[in-house]
């Protein structure tokens, strides 16, 4: 659609700033440019020749539209947010008094659920049987991940010193700087004993961090992404590996067998219990089933209809 020079040139101010004077990646402004041109169109569509005649109600008819059109809520999200960003600099600009779209909200977002393994997909996974330095620490670092439900952040924060072996526990700084202990046993332990061996082949200088790099230094969260990656295509597991597949893990594994979702919250260094819930797929459903089997006052007795 052929847009008007009154919709078409402010759009055209609007990138020509973000990219010169904010810096706007390609990757943002292909999805700026292609939402906003959608909003143009559908307001040219509808017989408005101006930005300055768009409202809110206007805004919200465009949210209305995008959902019509099946758009999902993040991208309708998106749609807005670009809409709020560019009536952002009309007014910084003196072509508009006020942002229409700043009261209007987005679609809530459903929380999808990460996939996890199941436990013949996770021994399949860690039966790496490899000695060189690099595959014992990259085995290290996915028993630990699943043996003690990391964060990726967690693990590569992870120093020497806060790991307590003869105990086996380890000192993690999760999200916002809280510190928690969490323990690790059994293979987690073990592999975790023998990178502990064979770190010093990888260290070049004085370095505190647990698992290194090739060159001696931190691991970064890139390499801990793609050496897992590769493993899980080495190992033949059938779902792609990532560091986050192996936290969920955990919680799910951990959750099925104790079925104590405030220990699994503590582990996982959760603020809020309903994301465990979300973590490990519990919904009202679940936890009605879980009640009606049993609370005594909840079961049904035979003779009632």
């Amino acid at each position: 659609m052929s847009l008007p020079a009154s919709i078409e040139k402010p759009l055209a101010r609007f990138f020509d700033f973000m990219i010169r004077e904010r810096g706007l990646s390609r990757h943002t402004e292909n999805n700026y440019r292609q939402q906003l041109t959608a909003s143009a169109e559908f307001l040219v569509g509808a017989g408005v020749t101006k930005w300055q005649d768009v409202d809110a109600a206007w805004v919200r008819q465009i949210a209305a539209q995008a959902k019509r059109e099946r758009l999902k809520a993040g991208s309708i999200a998106l749609r807005l947010s670009a809409l709020r960003s560019f009536f952002d600099f009309m007014v910084s600009d003196g072509a508009l008094a006020a942002n229409p779209a700043k009261g209007v909200a987005a679609p809530k977002q459903g929380r999808t659920l990460p996939k996890n393994l199941d436990v013949d997909e996770v021994n399949q996974l860690l039966s790496v049987d490899a000695d060189d330095p690099l595959a014992v620490r990259d085995r290290a670092m996915m028993e630990l991940m699943y043996g003690a439900g990391l964060r990726l952040s967690e693990l590569i924060g992870l120093n020497v010193r806060d790991v307590a072996m003869r105990k086996g526990d380890l000192r993690v700084i999760g999200k916002g700087d809280k510190e928690r202990v969490v323990p690790f046993t059994g293979m987690a332990k073990e592999w975790l004993f023998n990178w502990l061996k064979v770190r010093n082949q990888l260290l070049k200088g004085p370095e505190d961090a647990l698992f290194l790099s090739k060159l001696g230094n931190r691991i970064s969260p890139r390499s801990v992404q793609k050496r897992m990656a590769e493993w899980g295509q080495k190992q033949a597991v059938s779902s792609h590996i990532n560091p986050h597949k192996l936290r969920h893990s955990f919680a799910t594994h951990m959750l099925e067998s104790s079925g104590d979702l405030r220990a699994v919250q503590e582990l996982l260094g959760h603020a809020d219990l309903s994301t465990t819930q979300v973590y490990t797929h519990l919904d009202f459903q679940h936890l009605a089933k879980v009640y009606d089997a049993a609370h005594p006052r909840a079961r049904k007795r035979k003779n009632d209809d």
